[in-house]
């Protein structure tokens, strides 16, 4: 379709009365201009683009800038590409103004600087979702649109003053939201943000400091105020778009979101409803992701390890774990060198161990520790040896580094914990509440067989411990700039060799500050940061009632701010939740904690929530059991579960 020949309109014959010029004249006008200026800020992108794609990439800070500018471009021309004029939510009329408003998934002016969109998330967006007839926040009306392919299928038009009616409403007895939900869902979550109704978007809208918990039964819309809220906070919230060096793909270093999913199939549900809100550095993962052993990892099948492993006591043990391999040795040693024996006693042993800066993981705390090893044993020496020669003679000393290795040794998070179900001494020394019937159930003969429930143990080992080979990689490191330095100097005796000018300016090449630039350091081989190691400054968890007090260590570790946002329905609970989300909460690490309740059903009608609420009811008496709006007129069909697949083909037929 060619958006400004054809109309964005394409109503069925049985809403053609909304078809009338009167309503959708203004609307026609200003999606055709919506279109040309789409169509010129697409060509003004692909051109910038082009041209940053093909300007010399720079090093350091111009490098980081580049790909900076790069990303940022690249995703505003994806979103629009994707959508087209239907990047348009509605508009909205205020009462002292009778000129619309438009609304959409981002804001968008044209050549001459006329606002055309105006970003959802923007302040003066907000009536456009919140407003309602008893807070009409200076709206007159506002229209929403459905679209289906391209192109407008419906719109609904609320008028809020009397004298709003007049010439210009198409009203229409079924809400939007309703009509919304009650359509057929395809493969993909429909993005109802065109629909979101006042209570959700209060919600949505809240500020993100401390945990707050959307309560909601079954088609309360909980899904979709994550969804919305991870984005709106993302847009308006400062805290939580920082990143190192301005470069999108490091936000996750210092801030950002990360939306955590029950399980891999609905991430892929409502993959496309994020960055069609124009958010795209929204982190999304299930908790297996944050774990490698978590793609592979079975089901604890034995409930009372199951529920053993749930305690946030044992992940808290992972701490003594560690501590274990942390303990000076109690005896000293002497230290040979090319010139003299160095006494290494018990106290200059704990002394260096007290070197690492508080908080430093295990592992990469090492190179601290034995650079304050070698120094305390360099300092007792009174030879004439030089300090580079005998710090290499210490260095080359194989006691000294056996010595070493086995009083802080390089560790593995899978060799921890696998060593606490295989050795029941290390077991009780960590977690001494332990009965000896606990001890024997958690032991198994292959410690490595990893369950769902070993995932938080893992993981708190792991941040625990920090990366195992930090010098390793330093070493690798050095390596390559050394190669790069030595053809980089090769390249400047040819260049000199070569340079017949009367200045001779090649020979500047020679200098150190040149050298330096020349040699590009971005290119040695560096670690891919682990995306979802965060700290994330907030993290939005679905299906929340499913997590037992280990796995909410996960997300502790992962968000020092404490700012969650907590959407479940204790009732759903597969292990059952009678307590309050506030004494879970308290009781796993939380202490700011707002609860906002969602109590309408927009989506399952109300035969069905009649048979349901009973029996919720009996299993937990203080459920928030929603009240559903519609009704289908079909009365529920009660059967076993063999006559299944006969009511379904009576009502497919």
């Amino acid at each position: 379709m060619n958006p400004l020949t054809t109309s964005a309109f394409d109503l069925p014959d049985h809403l053609s009365r909304k078809a009338d010029g009167a309503l959708i004249g203004g609307d026609e006008r200003h999606f055709a201009a919506l279109a040309e200026s789409l169509e010129q800020s697409i060509a003004d992108l692909s051109d910038r683009l082009d041209g940053e794609r093909e300007a010399p990439g720079g090093i350091g800070q111009e490098a980081m800038d580049r790909d900076m500018e790069i990303h940022r471009l690249t995703a505003r021309l994806r979103t629009l590409r994707r959508f087209g004029v239907d990047l348009c939510l509605g508009h909205i009329v205020s009462a002292d103004n009778p000129e619309p408003v438009y609304v959409g998934r981002v804001g968008l002016t044209d050549s001459a600087g006329r606002r055309l969109l105006l970003d959802w998330r923007s302040p003066a967006a907000e009536p456009f979702f919140a407003a309602t007839h008893a807070n009409p926040m200076g709206l007159a009306r506002r229209r929403r649109y459905r679209w289906t392919c391209g192109r407008i299928s419906d719109y609904w038009d609320e008028v809020f003053t009397s004298d709003g009616l007049e010439g210009h409403a198409a009203l229409d007895d079924q809400s939007a939201f309703i009509a919304s939900l009650g359509s057929d869902r395809s493969a993909r979550m429909r993005d109802v943000l065109g629909t979101i109704q006042a209570d959700q978007d209060a919600i949505i809208r809240a500020g993100s400091r401390g945990a707050l918990v959307v309560d909601g039964g079954p088609g309360t819309g909980k899904t979709v105020v994550a969804l919305h809220r991870s984005a709106y906070l993302l847009y308006s919230d400062p805290r939580l778009g920082q990143a190192v060096g301005r470069v999108p793909r490091l936000r996750h270093r210092r801030g950002g979101v990360l939306f955590v999913g029950p399980h891999q199939p609905y991430l892929a549900y409502v993959a496309d409803v994020l960055p069609s809100l124009g958010e795209e550095g929204v982190q999304t993962c299930t908790l297996r992701d944050l774990v490698a052993e978590g793609a592979t990892a079975g089901i604890e099948t034995d409930p009372d390890v199951a529920r053993l492993k749930s305690s946030a006591d044992l992940v808290q043990a992972m701490e003594t774990a560690v501590r274990f391999y942390e303990e000076p040795p109690t005896r000293g040693m002497t230290v040979e060198t090319d010139w003299a024996e160095i006494r290494l006693s018990a106290d200059d042993w704990a002394a260096a161990f007290d070197a690492a800066e508080p908080g430093t993981p295990h592992n990469e705390a090492r190179e601290e520790i034995w650079e304050d090893l070698l120094t305390i044993l360099a300092d007792k020496y009174d030879g004439d040896a030089s300090a580079d020669l005998l710090r290499a003679s210490l260095q080359r000393n194989g006691e000294l580094r056996i010595a070493f290795n086995r009083a802080w040794p390089l560790l593995e998070a899978a060799d921890l914990v696998a060593d606490l179900w295989s050795v029941p001494a290390y077991l009780r020394k960590c977690a001494p509440w332990l009965g000896s019937d606990d001890v024997r159930a958690l032991r198994r003969a292959d410690a490595r067989a990893w369950t769902v429930s070993d995932l938080p143990l893992l993981d708190a080992a792991r941040q625990r411990l920090g990366d195992p080979e930090p010098s390793r990689r330093r070493r690798r490191k050095e390596a390559a700039i050394a190669t790069e330095r030595e053809h980089m100097t090769r390249v400047v005796d040819d260049l000199i060799a070569a340079d017949d000018s009367e200045l001779l300016v090649m020979s500047m090449l020679r200098g150190q500050d040149m050298q330096d630039r020349l040699v590009d350091e971005s290119a040695a081989p560096s670690t891919d940061p682990d995306l979802l190691a965060g700290p994330f400054a907030h993290i939005v968890v679905d299906e929340a009632q499913e997590l037992t007090d280990a796995e909410w260590q996960m997300l502790l570790l992962r968000c020092p701010s404490r700012s969650f946002t907590i959407v479940g329905d204790r009732a759903q609970a597969r292990r059952g939740f009678t307590e309050s989300w506030q004494e879970r909460l308290e009781r796993i690490g939380l202490d700011q904690i707002f609860l906002a309740s969602l109590s309408i059903n927009y989506r399952t009608p109300e035969e069905v929530m009649a048979e349901a609420e009973p029996v919720i009811r009996a299993v937990l008496r203080d459920a928030n059991v929603p009240t559903s709006i519609r009704s289908s007129g079909i009365p529920v069909v009660h059967g076993s579960v063999s006559d299944l697949g006969a009511i379904l083909d009576t009502w497919l037929a």
